[in-house]
Parts: C-alpha cells; sequence; structure tokens
C-alpha cells in the first residue's frame, strides 16, 4: 500500500514508519518540517507538507497533534484543538477525494474522562473534561462515509525513549521517583512495540473499523505503576508529590497526572489483535532495556 503518515517524525510515528517500510509499503511523511524526514529516514520515504499532499494513496494513519506536555494556557488549549481537528480534517478530505479505502486516527484514553475505578470499554459515554473535548472533536474530524475509519484511542506508551516512561526514568534513577498525588488514579498503558502494531493491524485488516482503545489488558493503579517502575530500576519508591504542587507547577495540564481511566482493549481483542505486553512488569523490562 502506498500509506500517508502525518506525524511520523514523533515518539510514535518513527518506529511506525520504519516498521511499514519494513512491511514493504510505500510510505509518504506528511510533516510541517519535510527536509526533517530525510535527515531522520534518508530516502526511503517520501516527504510532503500538508498543503501538498500527493496526488493518490491508499490509506492514512494520522497521528498528528501539538504535544499536551506543556502547560495549557487559553492559547495552547486553542493549539491543542486545531493541531489535531483542522489536520485530521484536512487529511480525511483528501483520503476521500484521491482514492483511499482506510484512515486510521489517532485519539485517546482520554476521551472517557476521569472515570475512578469504573472499568471504560469502546462502548462507554466520552468524559465531559477538557481532553475529553479535544478526543470527541478529533474522531468527529475523522468521521467519513466515503473511508474505512478506525479510531485507536492510545494509552500511556511505554518506551525509554519517549513519552511518559521516558520523562519518568530519569526521576527514578536518581532516587526520587514517588506516586502522583494519591496513587489511586489508573494508568492504561502499552508497550511503543503494541502501539506501532495496532496501527499497521487497523491499516492492514478490512473488517477493522471503530474506536479501538489502544492499551493493554491490565491497567494498574499509578501507585502500583510506581512500585514496578522503581523495582525495575532497582531503587526505592520516594516520597509522593502532592497533587497540589503539581497543579501549582503544570495548572490544568496535571489532570493528565493526577485523573485516570481504568480502560479495557475489549472491542480491540474481539476483532482479533493480541498483545505482546500483558503484564506491566515484562513491558517495563523490555521498554527500559529496549
Amino acid at each position: 500500500m502506498h500509506v500517508l503518515v502525518s506525524g511520523g517524525t514523533g515518539f510514535i510515528g518513527k518506529p511506525l514508519v520504519e516498521r511499514l517500510l519494513a512491511l514493504g509499503h510505500s510510505v509518504t511523511v506528511v510533516s510541517r518540517t519535510p527536509a526533517k524526514v530525510g535527515r531522520m529516514f534518508g530516502d526511503k520515504p517520501a516527504a510532503c507538507s500538508i498543503d501538498a499532499l500527493p496526488d493518490a494513496f491508499d490509506g492514512v494513519i494520522n497521528l498528528a497533534g501539538a504535544s499536551l506536555d506543556q502547560r495549557w494556557t487559553s492559547k495552547y488549549k486553542k493549539v491543542l484543538v486545531e493541531s489535531r481537528v483542522r489536520a485530521t480534517e484536512t487529511l480525511r478530505k483528501a483520503a476521500e477525494e484521491r482514492g483511499a479505502t482506510a484512515f486510521i486516527s489517532s485519539s485517546a484514553i482520554g476521551y472517557y474522562g476521569d472515570r475512578g475505578e469504573e472499568a471504560c470499554t469502546e462502548d462507554s459515554a466520552p468524559g465531559s473534561d477538557f481532553l475529553a473535548d479535544i478526543c470527541i472533536q478529533w474522531e468527529a474530524a475523522a468521521a467519513s462515509d466515503k473511508l474505512r475509519v478506525a479510531l485507536v484511542r492510545t494509552g500511556v506508551v511505554l518506551h525509554h525513549s519517549g513519552g511518559a516512561l521516558g520523562a519518568m526514568l530519569p526521576i527514578f534513577k536518581w532516587f526520587l521517583g514517588g506516586r502522583l498525588g494519591s496513587g489511586r488514579q489508573y494508568w492504561s498503558w502499552i508497550h511503543l512495540d503494541d502501539i506501532v502494531r495496532l496501527f499497521i493491524w487497523a491499516l492492514e485488516n478490512n473488517d477493522v473499523r471503530g474506536p479501538l482503545n489502544g492499551s493493554a489488558l491490565n491497567p494498574v493503579t499509578n501507585r502500583k505503576f510506581t512500585k514496578t517502575l522503581a523495582k525495575a530500576v532497582h531503587r526505592p519508591v520516594s516520597l509522593p508529590v502532592p497533587g497540589f504542587a503539581l497543579r501549582l507547577l503544570y495548572g490544568e495540564m496535571a489532570d493528565m497526572l493526577l485523573n485516570g481511566q481504568k480502560v479495557l482493549p475489549s472491542r480491540t481483542r474481539s476483532l482479533g489483535f493480541s498483545f505482546d505486553y500483558d503484564t506491566l512488569k515484562e513491558a517495563l523490562e523490555s521498554a527500559i532495556g529496549s
């Protein structure tokens, strides 16, 4: 297939592009800085801007969106929404017009809002906070009667090269890693290798459409996550980080750390996807060492 990948130089996008190429697909990476694609991958994938898309392609994997990992001012909130919604609308319309059949779009488990200990499947209702609202708009922008659309609601992606784990590892190695707030909030996680496989599986299987929870079978509380990570790096658990301190430091962005969702990949599994990493211990050992 000729696959368009937006966000292809990012934390998930880079290994995704590499895996698509290894499987024999033709890849065009959509980037605000196409020259960066050449520096990262060489001449293997093509590169283009979102304003100069190819005349024809078979499918899209859409990972576009500004980073959530900075303070959410009113101005930056608009950036977070528009970077997802506008890019998704542009790519979806182009896919409809240029012969594509599959549109695989990223979303997030933030769709469910803060749900405490309630188990959330793909059939659960959305939440009502800012992150949920982003995801609702993001998914709506991908909706199409002309394409097969799959929506991957991604959990906390584990790998030492980036994401939450990449930020946490140095802190834990310096004996400073502790639970966040009460530690009772659920963190629904997935290994980087599994989320890459999930996006490609959704692209390649014509029966797969609709929402897919991109998180592993065994979500854990932040307290459990902290203990397991500390053990994996052979460090003790340090003092907890109070919720008020996180809110002073990060403002509303602290909601990502202090709120949580216990997400189960019910539909993802029923459609036939199998995870390579089922337990947090094995996922962390691989993600830290790989």
